[in-house]
């Protein structure tokens, strides 16, 4: 008889992946999630007989040992071991089928089949191919197992999302294309593994480790932003985003990733916390790791680990940028979900993510993973980074007036609850907003909350000591203040109208007292970045016992119009003096909509049919705007992005354009765009379109 000899493979691609839930992967060959087991079939030049023997090898990574779990050597046999296996299903003339299955701690990643023959006295070897292994969500012994089917649906399965901006007092939804499952985006989410820091270091031990969803976790926070390993995305919050892109125009990941390896890795530019939030959240989604976009509005930079943001105004009004801390309007990053076998069981579930660049983590910009629990619990010593993600959602706001000529700082109140509003997410399965405040921290000024504030402090600084007045004499020194004020809006905001509100003030005390307002208005960067000063007033008023008063504010278009960033946001700030002594400082951040975008779909949608869409926009302004570009994306409707170029608009002048898209796969899909022109640089809009099969 003839040596047995393999002569091919079929990998069962279509039958595994549909059976792993990776079939909507545009890329070929063979994706399986890890603890699963998947078939092949061996073609052979006959069948096996008896005292012949198959070895399989698997192995992943530059240098495998079994030992690092990433090479396993297993003999295919009739049962199952746990570990690596490999089990005869049927043995037919010319044809082997064998079920394979991976451990339920394999690490992820792409690896190496082969398979070693020993027949008629002699031994061969036969490279079988590669690929690829994931995390596996629907495995209950995995780490990143979600029980319900709905979230994780939401949570793995969904390549389309939203994401909430804007501020406290105006909360606004923007689309965005995750794109996981597009083509190379998941060969792309592996290279960003093997192009970190940790894998330069030390690749074999890197490899390993990536069973471990926190250390994946945890690699991919320091890589989506460029700052120490020329990773994805190169941050900008500035205001000025020449070289690059203006981090509104981006609609997803997809388009950035891609750019990011066709440029022979150099960082993308520019990035700001949404985009590496959005592009993250692609990354963990692609490898199996379910996971979500969290925005915290009102959200606090500390810098020194003391739990407190302080803000600094001098005399005329004016916020001054000074010291390290600040609160950004929002702040978006991410929750994956899995185990903390590190930390124990109360701490598993959600945990924090974050790419955005804002403090080094061991020496390196990352953040997380962290448990929300563990925050809310103000477990600030646990790993990682908990007491800077404590501090986001719970600081305290102090408020300083500086006099520039004498250098003295001001304390002029403490503010223990305007830090970390309306923590939001999408909801699962539609796309309201689901607001997760209460799993971050207990119900503002409940005793819980401060009991966690306390806790967390005394982590931090062991010394500090817990009287009434210890933080900051809160307590006596809301009573001193004499004045109340308060910025209402009065008109319609919107970019190319006035701005108008008033100051509210009122005299608390039964004693006339005589208030000076120093009034200012800034352009800004969602993260209080200042642009550009647009409007000052002062005036002197005096008000009797328990008067109210009211200031207007205006400010023209004219006055804002050339400052304004994509953000549309101006700070309006008035620092009141009374009797020349305690100072007040009130602010309000407005936002201006922009004119609508309207998306309308033309014809019903099928697979592979052309559907025409119709896009249209009216220039509300008083002159023209010019370099009108329309970027429009979404996965499963188009492959890659479409540009196209809108002529210049009169004033007062409605546009209507047509493209035609070309669905790839049935089901509900997101179409996504982008509006900019001179005037308006980032105006969004978003269109759900039913595909039919």
């Amino acid at each position: 008889m003839a040596a047995l000899q393999l002569q091919n493979v079929d990998w069962r691609v279509g039958a595994n992946r549909w059976e792993h839930h990776t079939n909507q992967f545009s890329s070929r060959g063979l994706i399986v999630r890890r603890g699963a087991a998947f078939g092949i079939v061996l073609m052979a030049n006959r069948s096996l007989v008896s005292g012949e023997a198959l070895t399989f090898m698997t192995s992943i990574g530059p240098s495998p040992s079994e030992s690092a779990m990433t090479k396993a050597v297993f003999q295919l046999s009739s049962g199952s071991s746990g570990g690596w296996s490999a089990l005869l299903v049927a043995n037919d003339e010319n044809s082997l089928s064998v079920s394979i299955s991976s451990p339920a701690n394999a690490p992820i990643g792409r690896y190496t089949l082969s398979v070693q023959i020993s027949s008629q006295g002699g031994t061969s070897a036969v490279t079988l191919g590669e690929f690829i292994l994931l995390f596996n969500p629907w495995l209950d012994v995995d780490s990143v197992f979600m029980s319900n089917q709905a979230e994780r649906q939401e949570y793995v399965q969904e390549d389309s999302g939203a994401m909430f901006v804007g501020s406290t007092n105006r909360i606004n939804m923007i689309g965005w294309n995750f794109g996981q499952f597009e083509d190379d985006i998941l060969a792309i989410c592996l290279l960003i593994l093997d192009r970190s820091l940790n894998y330069r270091r030390d690749p074999a031990t890197d490899v390993s480790r990536r069973n471990d969803p926190k250390y994946v976790g945890r690699v991919l926070s320091a890589m989506i932003n460029s700052n120490d390993d020329n990773g994805v995305l190169a941050g900008n919050w500035s205001g000025n985003y020449s070289g690059g892109r203006d981090p509104r125009n981006w609609n997803g990941s997809v388009e950035i990733l891609k750019e990011w390896k066709s440029s022979g890795f150099k960082p993308v530019r520019y990035g700001q916390c949404w985009v590496f939030a959005g592009t993250l959240n692609t990354a963990l989604r692609c490898l199996g790791i379910p996971s979500r976009v969290i925005t915290n509005f009102s959200s606090a930079h500390d810098t020194d680990r003391n739990l407190s943001v302080d803000v600094y105004y001098d005399p005329m009004g004016n916020p001054l940028d000074k010291g390290s801390d600040s609160i950004w309007n929002f702040h978006v990053w991410n929750e994956a979900w899995f185990l903390r076998t590190d930390l124990g069981p109360s701490y598993g579930g959600w945990q924090v993510l974050d790419a955005t660049p804002q403090e080094r983590s061991q020496g390196v910009f990352q953040c997380g993973p962290a448990s929300v629990h563990g925050v809310r619990e103000g477990d600030v010593d646990l790993p990682f980074d908990m007491a800077f993600l404590f501090a986001e959602v719970n600081a305290d706001r102090i408020n300083w007036v500086e006099d520039s000529s004498t250098g003295v700082q001001r304390k002029t109140s403490v503010d223990t609850h305007s830090i970390g509003k309306y923590i939001s997410t999408k909801a699962v399965g539609s796309y309201s907003r689901m607001d997760v405040t209460e799993k971050y921290k207990f119900r503002e000024g409940s005793p819980q909350e401060r009991q966690a504030f306390h806790k967390a402090l005394g982590k931090l600084k062991p010394s500090a000591s817990f009287g009434p007045t210890s933080w900051g004499g809160l307590e006596s020194e809301e009573e001193v203040r004499s004045i109340a004020g308060q910025f209402k809006v009065t008109g319609i905001l919107a970019v190319g109208k006035e701005v108008s509100l008033v100051l509210l003030l009122k005299n608390t005390t039964s004693d006339e007292k005589t208030v000076t307002v120093n009034m200012t208005a800034w352009t800004i960067v969602y993260n209080g970045t200042l642009v550009h000063e647009v409007w000052k007033d002062s005036v002197t008023k005096s008000l009797g016992p328990e008067e109210e008063a009211q200031y207007p504010v205006k400010i023209s278009y004219a006055q804002y119009d050339r400052h304004l960033k994509a953000d549309n946001m101006i700070r309006i700030t008035a620092v009141c003096k009374v009797d020349n002594e305690a100072e007040v400082v009130v602010e309000r951040d407005v936002i201006l909509d922009n004119p609508t975008l309207t998306l309308e779909v033309l014809d019903q949608a099928h697979v592979q049919k052309p559907v025409n869409i119709q896009m249209l926009f009216s220039n509300p302004l008083d002159e023209p705007v010019k370099n009108c570009v329309l970027m429009v994306e979404g996965s499963g409707l188009l492959r890659g992005n479409l540009r196209i170029d809108v002529p210049t608009l009169r004033p007062k002048e409605r546009s209507r354009v047509r493209f035609e898209i070309m669905p790839t796969r049935s089901g509900t899909k997101q179409l996504l765009a982008d509006f900019s022109c001179n005037k308006f640089p980032a105006i969004k809009a978003m269109l759900s379109i039913d595909v039919a099969e």
